[in-house]
C-alpha cells in the first residue's frame, strides 16, 4: 500500500487545490501515471503514481485543498499479489459471519496505525483548522481514510451531521432555521431571481488578492502618451515575409516594445528596481513578464535576459509561452522572477487603461488598440495616422513622476524610430 502524496510545490507555495482527478477507485495505474491535477496560486501541476497498483480509495475530492505532503488517496496492491496479502492476513482474523468478520481486518490496522496518536496528530492541516472553527473535538471524528487519517471532508460530514443528532434534545432550535446557503451553480431563490453561484478557483483568488495588495501597499500612478504607429507598421508590411521565411516566426509588435521598454529602462532605471524593506533593489538584469489571457486568469511568463535577444528569438520565446499558458503548461519557473511587465489590452479593443502593478516590480507598460486619428502636422497640414495610446502604471514612492513621464517619452521615441530601437537593442 502506498500514499498518494501532495508534492512539493515550488518555493512559497505549501498548499494547492484538487482541480479533478484523472482516475477512480478501483482504477489500475502504472508507475509515472498521471492520476490528478492540482491547481496551486500560479499553474496547475500533474500528480503521478510513484508505484503502480489499484486505486484503493481517494481521500480528497475534486474542489478540495490540501497542502504539501498531505494524502489524497490510496494505491493498493496489484490484483496479482492481492490473493497472497489475503492468506497472510487470514489466520489472524477470528471466524465470524455477517459484515463483522469483513469489518474485522479493516479495523485491525486502523488500531495498530493509530496506537498512542492522538486524533489532532492524525489530522491535516485544513481538518484541525476546519475543526477549530466550528468547535469539533477530533476525538468524535470518524475518518474514511483506511489508515486513520482525518481529512476535511470528514470533519464537514461530522459537523452536517451534528444539527440532526442534536434537534431531539433541542427542539425549540428548528422553529427558525436559517436559509440554506445556495450551493455551487444552483440558483438562489432570493426574490425570485435567478442567479448562478460559482466558486472561484485558486488562481482567481490569487489575482484578486495580489491586484487588491497592490493598489493597498503602492502608491501607484499612471502617465499616458500616444506613438504614430507609421513606422512599425511599414517596416512589418515590407520585411514580415521574408522575417517569416527566415526565422519560421511572425514579426509582430511585442518584440518592438519590448526593445523598446528595455532601451527606457537602461537609461531610467528605477523602473526596473522594487522595494526590499527600507532597501531600493536596482536589478541590473532584465527579465520582462509578458501578460497573457488564458482560460483559468491572467498569468505572466517572463522572457529572461531580454536584453540579449534578438527579435526572432524575444518573438519565439512569447509565442511558446503564450501557447504554454493557454494550454496551462507553464512551469513556476517560468512565472517568477519578472523585473518589468508589459501588457496587451489592445488585443481586445481596449483604447485606454490604467493596469495594476505586478508586485513586486515598481513599473508596467499598457499597450492598446491601434486605431486612425487626425494629427496635426503643423498649422495648415492634418493627416490620418496609426495612434496607439500607452499607459505606464509606476510605484511613486520610488519613480518621481518627472522619471516616470521621462521614460515614457523614451519609449514613445524609440517605437517611432526603430533605427534608434535597433542601435538600443
Amino acid at each position: 500500500m502506498s500514499e498518494i502524496l501532495v508534492p512539493d510545490l515550488g518555493e512559497s507555495i505549501s498548499e494547492g487545490t484538487i482541480y479533478k482527478w484523472l482516475v477512480k477507485e478501483g482504477d489500475t495505474v502504472g508507475q509515472g501515471d498521471v492520476l490528478a491535477e492540482l491547481e496551486t496560486d500560479k499553474v496547475n501541476l500533474e500528480i503521478s503514481a510513484e508505484v503502480e497498483g489499484v486505486i484503493s480509495s481517494i481521500l480528497r475530492q475534486a474542489g478540495e485543498n490540501v497542502a504539501v505532503g498531505e494524502a489524497i488517496g490510496i494505491i493498493g496492491a496489484a490484483s496479482g499479489s492481492a490473493p497472497q496479502a489475503a492468506e497472510s492476513k487470514a489466520p489472524e482474523a477470528a471466524p465470524a459471519s455477517g459484515s463483522v468478520a469483513a469489518a474485522a481486518p479493516v479495523a485491525a490496522p486502523e488500531v495498530a496505525v493509530a496506537g498512542g496518536e492522538s486524533p489532532a496528530a492524525l489530522a491535516s492541516p485544513g481538518a484541525r483548522k476546519l475543526a477549530r472553527e466550528r468547535g469539533i473535538d477530533l476525538g468524535d471524528v470518524s475518518a474514511r481514510d483506511p489508515i486513520g487519517r482525518i481529512g476535511q471532508a470528514d470533519v464537514s460530514g461530522h459537523g452536517a451531521a451534528a444539527p440532526q443528532a442534536a434537534a431531539p434534545v433541542a427542539p425549540a432550535a428548528q422553529a427558525k432555521p436559517e436559509p440554506a446557503k445556495p450551493a455551487a451553480g444552483k440558483a438562489a431563490p432570493e426574490d425570485g431571481k435567478n442567479v448562478e453561484r460559482k466558486r472561484m478557483s485558486r488562481r482567481r483568488l490569487t489575482i484578486a488578492s495580489r491586484l487588491v495588495e497592490a493598489q493597498q501597499t503602492a502608491a501607484m500612478l499612471t502617465t499616458f502618451n500616444e506613438v504614430d504607429m507609421t513606422a512599425i507598421l511599414d517596416i512589418r508590411k515590407r520585411r514580415k515575409d521574408a522575417f517569416k521565411e527566415k526565422h519560421e516566426v511572425g514579426l509582430g509588435f511585442m518584440s518592438f516594445f519590448t526593445k523598446a521598454v528595455i532601451g527606457a529602462l537602461k537609461t531610467y532605471p528605477l523602473l526596473n528596481a522594487e522595494i526590499d524593506g527600507e532597501d531600493l533593489v536596482v536589478k541590473k538584469f532584465y527579465d520582462i513578464g509578458i501578460a497573457v489571457a488564458a482560460k483559468e486568469g491572467l498569468v505572466v511568463p517572463v522572457v529572461r535576459d531580454a536584453d540579449r535577444l534578438s527579435f526572432p528569438e524575444i518573438e519565439r520565446q512569447i509565442g511558446e509561452l503564450a501557447s504554454k499558458a493557454r494550454a496551462n503548461t507553464l512551469s513556476l519557473s517560468e512565472l517568477q522572477g519578472g523585473t518589468f511587465t508589459i501588457t496587451n489590452g489592445g488585443v481586445f479593443g481596449s483604447l485606454l487603461s490604467t493596469p495594476i502593478l505586478n508586485t513586486p516590480q515598481v513599473g508596467i507598460l499598457g499597450m492598446h488598440k491601434i486605431q486612425l486619428r487626425p494629427i496635426a502636422l503643423d498649422e495648415e497640414r492634418t493627416v490620418n495616422r496609426p495612434m496607439m495610446y500607452i499607459a505606464l502604471s509606476y510605484d511613486h514612492r520610488i519613480v518621481d513622476g518627472s522619471e516616470a513621464v521621462s521614460f515614457l517619452v523614451k519609449v514613445k521615441e524609440l517605437l517611432e524610430d526603430p533605427e534608434a530601437l535597433l542601435l538600443e537593442g
